[in-house]
C-alpha cells in the first residue's frame, strides 16, 4: 500500500520534511517513489511547497495520507478541494467554495485575536468572585 507522508532531512535539531509516496513497509527515510512537496516548521509562517498535481495523481490511485499530512494538506486547502471533486462537484462550485475558504483564512487571525480578549474578559470576570472571602458562619 501507498502511503503519502514525511521523510525527514535537514540539520541536527532543524528538521525540513519531504512529502513523499512511499511504501507503507519501507522505513521512515528510507527509498520513496516519488517527492510530493516541502514542509519546514521553522520559519514563520510555515514553508509548505506542494505539487498539488501529483498528490492528486497519488490519491486517485488508492495512496493514503498520514494523520499528519493530512493536516498539512487541510492547512493548505487542498484537502478541502480534494474532497469537494472526489464528491463529483462541478468546477464552478469548487471554485466559490475555495474563494469562501481563502477569504476565511485571511479573516483567521483576528478571528483568532477576538477569542483571546473574550476569553481573557471571562477570566477577569470570574476571578473576583473566586477571591471574594466566604462569609463566616454564625455563631450561636
Amino acid at each position: 500500500m501507498v502511503k503519502i507522508r514525511m521523510r525527514r532531512e535537514g540539520k541536527k535539531k532543524h528538521p525540513i520534511y519531504k512529502l513523499v509516496a512511499a511504501d507503507s513497509r519501507s522505513p521512515r527515510n528510507g527509498g520513496y517513489l516519488e517527492a510530493l512537496g516541502q514542509y519546514d516548521p521553522h520559519r514563520n509562517p510555515v514553508t509548505l511547497k506542494l505539487k498539488e498535481q501529483r498528490i492528486e495523481h497519488w490519491l486517485r490511485k488508492g495512496a493514503q495520507p498520514t494523520d499528519t499530512v493530512r493536516s498539512l494538506l487541510r492547512r493548505n486547502g487542498f484537502w478541502l478541494q480534494w474532497t469537494l471533486t472526489r464528491q463529483g462537484k462541478d468546477e464552478a462550485t469548487v471554485k466559490s467554495v475555495m474563494e469562501r475558504w481563502q477569504m476565511l483564512q485571511a479573516d483567521k487571525p483576528k478571528r483568532e485575536a477576538d477569542r483571546k480578549l473574550r476569553r481573557a474578559e471571562r477570566k477577569k470576570k470570574a476571578a473576583p468572585a473566586a477571591e471574594a472571602p466566604a462569609p463566616a458562619p454564625a455563631a450561636a
